[in-house]
């Protein structure tokens, strides 16, 4: 007896699992929150050199100071990291921009900088001055944070498969809150860092464990639907975003506001269920008949308490194999489980890779940024509700692999595209985010439908891993424009190519049974059984594999 025919018994899609559905769309809707949240942390408010308090300044106007003191650029726009180093009085009386005379010369910016506070109140930009030789540091608080995202893929992944999905959940909810509001009280640019950091490793949690947890509750025929409203629920959370950041002006209330619903997470933890398909698979009868019993009655299927005994659920799977320590090592112990995972490792890095390449480039397309955000968001409900109707037609390998194919073809389109044409640059930018997010969305159920039970999250937490390791070095690259402004988006561009390309080797997962052992997937076993392809299993089939 499979775990499909079982919970087509409880109820495969009834009142029990919407709630669960609906009790994790919360983590996925503050997700993004963290995620993207550097655009907005880490703006850059425009800036130029503090200009000295000199007497002979003294008599000038504000914008006079600035002709005699800030030299411009062949665009006629003021330095935001050079200052002359004795006035220029001549330039009151000239046309020119650039004249420098009295044995001045153009040096870097000696006495601090002065900030626009227009926009933003206060950004860790203008907290620790991370501008001209120290724009790395902006950045690399970004990196910062996709790092401990990429160290909680691997602990979370492997802990879950461990001790389970929800107590790792909890942990992962605590450890979000704590070290977020933590960040958000950051005395110095170092502990803001190792703060952005831990919350990163925290996040992770939520991200691999919502998913696995409510894929692992749904029958067959209703997996395309919960992953893709698992998707739409960042959706939200992302078009919410913009809208949080453009009321809160201060990064310190801002990471306040996008943290303080982990509380909420944290209560509605208790109404979330453990997987019963994990519980069975590690061998604890006792606890999974508990929850499969609890679905049983909340979805109005009462008489399987009285048909099914803890005795029978053992022969659900081969339970003395379950009681083997998988570990990440397992993931590569056997030839088919070795080439899913290079494969899928591949696929993960270019995704996120390229996303957050987009996602993180939110300015220099002709529009606001809050605008160029809330756009990049709003372009994702449609472009997934698409995705839905689009997976079980085509599968998801070819939707894996020509959602990255398509969104490299456009980076490299948008690249083409001059500068001045802004407004074009944007919609075919915006057009590309959508693709990105099809490859994310189908991903994530892409990869659970791959991996067996027992390495399930392992297996997320290993290619989340390799995403978020593609997240960190996305930044990196955004710093290259200052050598060559196409060398990002080229880069972008051949990496979403080269990994949709690899996407093909992998095997298609539409309408067939979740793996429980690593045997199902080397040998096959059990993937097409027409009686579970569409959920509808008939119950006396069900009673002759029990008796």
């Amino acid at each position: 007896m499979r775990f499909e025919e079982l919970l087509f018994r409880v109820g495969s899609f009834g009142r029990y699992q919407i709630l669960i559905i609906i009790l994790l769309c919360l983590p996925r809707i503050i997700l993004p929150w963290h995620f993207l949240l550097h655009n907005f942390l880490g703006a850059v408010p425009p800036h130029h050199c503090t200009i000295p308090d000199l007497e002979a300044l003294a008599n000038l106007t504000q914008d006079e100071k600035l002709v005699v003191s800030i030299p411009r650029d062949s665009r006629g726009i003021f330095s935001s990291c050079k200052m002359f180093s004795k006035p220029q009085f001549h330039l009151l009386f000239s046309d020119t921009c650039q004249g420098v005379s009295n044995g001045s010369s153009v040096e870097q910016c000696q006495h601090g900088w002065i900030y626009n506070h227009s926009q933003f109140r206060s950004t860790i930009v203008a907290q620790w001055n991370l501008v001209c030789e120290k724009k790395g540091l902006n950045q690399a608080s970004a990196t910062f944070f996709f790092i401990g995202v990429m160290l909680g893929a691997a602990i979370f992944g492997y802990l879950s498969d461990r001790f389970g999905r929800k107590p790792m959940l909890l942990v992962s909810f605590v450890a979000t809150t704590l070290f977020g509001i933590s960040a958000a009280f950051s005395t110095s640019y170092l502990m803001f860092a190792v703060m952005r950091t831990l919350c990163g490793m925290g996040l992770t949690g939520m991200s691999i464990i919502s998913m696995a947890l409510s894929i692992e509750w749904i029958d067959i025929k209703h997996r395309t639907f919960t992953g893709t409203f698992s998707g739409l629920s960042w959706s939200v959370g992302n078009m919410l975003l913009p809208l949080i950041a453009y009321l809160v002006w201060d990064w310190q209330w801002l990471l306040l506001a996008v943290t303080s619903p982990c509380l909420l997470a944290m209560i509605s933890w208790w109404w979330i269920p453990e997987s019963a398909r994990w519980l069975l698979a590690n061998g604890d009868t006792k606890k999974a008949h508990h929850y499969l019993s609890k679905c049983a009655e909340t979805n109005g299927k009462k008489e399987f308490v009285s048909t099914i005994t803890t005795e029978m659920l053992s022969k659900i799977i081969i339970v003395e194999e379950s009681y083997k320590n998988y570990s990440y090592l397992h993931l590569v112990k056997t030839p088919k489980m070795r080439k899913l995972t290079l494969c899928l490792g591949i696929v993960w890095f270019g995704m996120a890779f390229t996303c957050y390449g987009i996602s993180f480039k939110i300015t220099g397309f002709g529009l606001d940024m809050y605008l160029t955000q809330f756009i990049y968001a709003t372009v994702e409900v449609p472009v997934k509700v698409a995705t839905y109707f689009v997976l079980d037609k085509i599968g998801r390998r070819n939707c894996q692999a020509w959602s990255l194919i398509i969104t490299g073809t456009l980076i490299a389109i948008n690249t083409a595209v001059p500068s001045h044409l802004g407004l074009v640059r944007s919609l075919v930018a915006i057009l590309g985010k959508g693709f990105s997010e099809v490859s994310f969305t189908t991903a994530f159920l892409y990869t659970a439908e791959l991996y067996p039970t027992v390495v399930r999250q392992s297996g997320l937490g290993y290619s989340s891993f390799m995403g978020r390791l593609g997240g960190s070095v996305a930044p990196m690259v955004i710093l290259m424009e200052d050598s060559w402004t196409h060398l990002p988006p080229v880069i972008f561009s051949i990496a979403a190519v080269f990994c949709g390309l690899i996407a093909f080797f992998l095997w298609e997962t539409t309408n067939i049974q979740l793996p429980e052992l690593i045997e199902d997937v080397e040998q096959k076993r059990d993937r097409t059984d027409p009686g579970c392809r569409t959920g509808e299993v008939r119950g006396t089939e069900l009673s002759e594999d029990v008796e």
